[in-house]
Formats: C-alpha cells, sequence, structure tokens
C-alpha cells in the first residue's frame, strides 16, 4: 500500500467525501422532485418515471396545488390543506409533502407522505402506498435521519413496487440509507438489486464500487467504478473515486489521471477538492501532469 495513500480512505464515515455531493443532490433532488411532474394519465398503471398516476378526478386539483407549490411551498401546503379537506385523498397530502419538500421542511414532509400512504393502503392502493413511503424515505434521507428513511424504504418494498425503474430507485436510496447506518452487508443486497432493476443508473455503480472499495474487495470496485465511468464520465465524484481505487491498486498514473480530472471538473465542489487534496499527497516529482 502507498504511503502517501489519502487518509481519507482510512478514516471511517458514514459517508465517504468522494459521494457526499452527490447523496446531497440526489436525496434533495428526489424528495423535493417526488410530484413536480404533470400527473400521469389515470389509464397508465405506472408512469415510466416512477412518478404517481393520478386520476383525472384529481389530475387538475393536483397540478394546480403542485404549481402553487412551486411558486410558494407556503401557498402550495395552505391549497394541499384545503384540497385534503375537500377531499383531495391522499392526492392532497402527496402535494402537501411535495410542499413542504421544497421548502426543506422535512419532518412535516415526512409526515405528509406517510399519512398519504396509509390513506392510500385504506383506500386498497397498494403500489401508490408504496410510492409515497419511498417519498417519504427520501424525505427522511434528506433530514439526515438514516434510520427513518430505512424503515419507510422498508415499508414502500414492502407494498409491492413494480419490478423496474421504481424498484431499482428504492433499493438505490435503500443502500444509501445502510451505508449511513454503517450496515454494509444490507447495503451489498439492495445494491444488488438496484443494479439489475436500474443498471443505467451511475450512482448505484458508484455507490456499489465505494462500498467494494470500503469492504476490500478491490476487483469488484475496479469493474463497477469503470462501468460508473462510462456512464458518467463527466462526474466529478465518480472521477474521484476512480482515483481512490486505483490508487489502492497500485495505478499511480491512473488516480492521478482521474484526481486530475475530477478536480478539473469541479474545481470548487467536495469531489474536486478532495481530488486536489489527493493529488497533494502524491509524492513531489510526480506530482505535475
Amino acid at each position: 500500500m502507498p504511503f502517501f495513500l489519502p487518509l481519507l480512505l482510512l478514516a471511517p464515515q458514514a459517508y465517504d467525501p468522494e459521494i457526499e455531493a452527490v447523496m446531497n443532490r440526489k436525496r434533495k433532488e428526489k424528495a423535493q422532485a417526488a410530484a413536480s411532474a404533470p400527473a400521469a394519465p389515470a389509464t397508465s398503471p405506472q408512469a415510466s418515471d416512477g412518478r404517481i398516476p393520478v386520476p383525472d378526478k384529481y389530475a387538475a386539483k393536483f397540478q394546480a396545488c403542485l404549481d402553487q407549490a412551486i411558486e410558494s411551498p407556503e401557498k402550495g401546503a395552505a391549497f394541499a390543506q384545503q384540497w385534503r379537506i375537500e377531499g383531495g385523498s391522499f392526492y392532497a397530502r402527496n402535494c402537501m409533502g411535495f410542499a413542504y419538500a421544497r421548502a426543506e421542511r422535512w419532518a412535516p414532509a415526512i409526515i405528509s407522505f406517510e399519512q398519504g400512504a396509509e390513506e392510500a393502503e385504506r383506500n386498497g392502493e397498494m403500489v401508490q402506498s408504496g410510492r409515497l413511503w419511498a417519498q417519504a424515505g427520501n424525505a427522511a434521507l434528506a433530514s439526515g435521519d438514516a434510520a427513518k428513511a430505512r424503515d419507510d424504504f422498508d415499508a414502500a418494498l414492502a407494498r409491492g413496487l413494480p419490478d423496474g425503474v421504481e424498484k431499482g430507485e428504492v433499493h438505490l436510496d435503500r443502500a444509501r440509507a445502510l451505508v449511513a447506518l454503517n450496515d454494509g452487508k444490507g447495503a451489498r443486497q439492495s445494491l444488488d438489486v438496484a443494479l439489475d432493476q436500474v443498471p443505467q443508473d451511475p450512482l448505484a455503480w458508484l455507490l456499489s464500487a465505494t462500498l467494494a472499495r470500503r469492504s476490500g474487495e478491490m476487483k469488484l470496485a475496479q469493474a463497477h467504478i469503470a462501468r460508473a465511468v462510462q456512464l458518467s464520465p463527466d462526474d466529478a465524484s465518480v472521477a474521484l473515486e476512480e482515483g481512490n481505487i486505483a490508487i489502492l491498486t497500485d495505478q499511480e498514473d491512473v488516480a492521478r489521471y482521474a484526481w486530475q480530472r475530477a478536480a478539473k471538473l469541479a474545481p470548487d465542489a467536495p469531489a474536486g477538492k478532495a481530488a486536489a487534496d489527493n493529488l497533494t499527497r502524491l509524492p513531489a516529482s510526480k506530482a505535475a501532469p
């Protein structure tokens, strides 16, 4: 093992620094955008992007509620509350959760999504319930409550989400929560499902590579980071992890190139800064390109 191995690879952490930027972006984007797309047609059993299909009876009000929340989270929450009283069912609670997420008020967002999930289940809408549990889990993850997020993702999966993007994304998010809880075995199980269900998601390959590296499974780490690079060559977090894995497998030149790329792609972001710091740890004679 090279004597200049970056300290960030040695310290035990809930989240590795090299993926912290991705984690923050992913969890907040998913929580805030959970309901942001226009309503899917009522005739569609599921939308390809995972959004909740809304019957014609609720579609217009649902879209109006989303528009209000985008304009002003406070207006959106008020609209959703009034609509709920008037019979908006769990769609109103979904919009309310979206409005609170827009304001990064994670606690009421979680409650709104969970209440919507329970109402959907009472109405016999099990898949819809699962989707709302998943949104609650993302809001919990955004709040930093990984244990709550894990429980909500488990609830989502228990409701029978269909195979494909929806199930894969929930397993990916569940793995993120388990990584934060230092449950490597559970995270690996969920990541393996996610890789099977959403093989085009570079974050799944990045997380899998990072977990494999932390577990000492270097061949797996190399294979999975190569896939992440292929899918997302301009992502600084991916380039940083590529360098981290390379330095542990005695590929100093590959590590240097990957870290240089990360630092160039995102010089002001955590991944770029970490890569630049790693470069300073290389022997002085080899620090320059």
